[in-house]
């Protein structure tokens, strides 16, 4: 079974930034692609950003050029820089397979104020 464990969330002004983390544990036979999903309030959960094993990423439409995905393979992290951040970037965020494959975490809340 994999567990995620999301961090690094908060509240921050419109325009500031965050870094997310993610660490990824269990029984897993390679730390997979990867993706950042949000849930708004209201809202079905959305994909963000995914990224390869090798690191190829993808962003969805609205983050492009403000959000980066990262991973450390050896230690099973990822990581999504948030630059620009805007209030309809205030969601709980996610991470799982790129597929949502494994159990959810908890989240961490993002919250921006205008």
């Amino acid at each position: 079974q994999v567990q995620l464990v999301e961090s690094g969330g908060g509240l921050v002004q419109a325009g500031g930034s965050l870094r997310l983390s993610c660490a990824v544990s269990g029984n897993i036979f390679s730390f997979n692609a990867m993706a950042w999903y949000r849930q708004a309030p209201g809202k079905q959960r959305e994909l963000v950003a995914s990224i390869t094993i090798g690191g190829s990423t993808n962003y969805a439409d609205s983050v492009k050029g403000r959000f980066t995905i990262s991973r450390d393979n050896r230690k099973k992290t990822l990581y999504l820089q948030m630059n620009g951040l805007r209030p309809e970037d205030t969601a709980v965020y996610y991470c799982n397979h790129n597929t949502g494959l494994y159990t959810w975490g908890q989240g961490t809340q993002v919250t921006v104020s205008s």
